[in-house]
């Protein structure tokens, strides 16, 4: 199983810095190559560029908390918790066709597998 993360290519994890405009500040962003690509593809598939999405998070996060201590990782998670979503959705539909996929089950965290087992009434 760890040959899955062993054998990824580095520039998926290289960090890459961006400059970014909040509300007309300019702010630098430090993720890895591949954070930059799961927002590339929130923001395709929300109709937003990448900015855009960065932007529209910052807001949403701020109201919803008043304040982020550290954006980069918050970015990062929502990243991993879009994955996890995709990864979460896919189970399930395998679920409920009739057709778990053991491996992608076991790929997926814990805490995942027991939600889908509980959506699926087992």
């Amino acid at each position: 199983m760890c040959e899955i993360y062993v054998k990824a290519d580095p520039i998926h994890y290289e960090l890459r810095t961006r400059s970014i405009r909040i509300h007309g500040v300019v702010t630098s962003i430090r993720l890895e190559n591949m954070s930059w690509d799961v927002l590339a593809r929130i923001a395709l598939k929300d109709g937003l560029t990448t900015n855009q999405l960065i932007c529209q998070l910052y807001d949403e996060v701020i109201r919803q908390q008043g304040k982020v201590s550290n954006f980069c990782s918050f970015l990062r998670v929502s990243c991993m918790r879009y994955l996890s979503n995709v990864a979460g959705q896919e189970e399930k539909a395998a679920i409920l066709q009739g057709k778990p996929d053991g491996k992608a089950a076991a790929a997926m965290p814990m805490v995942v597998s027991t939600i889908l087992r509980k959506v699926a009434g087992g």
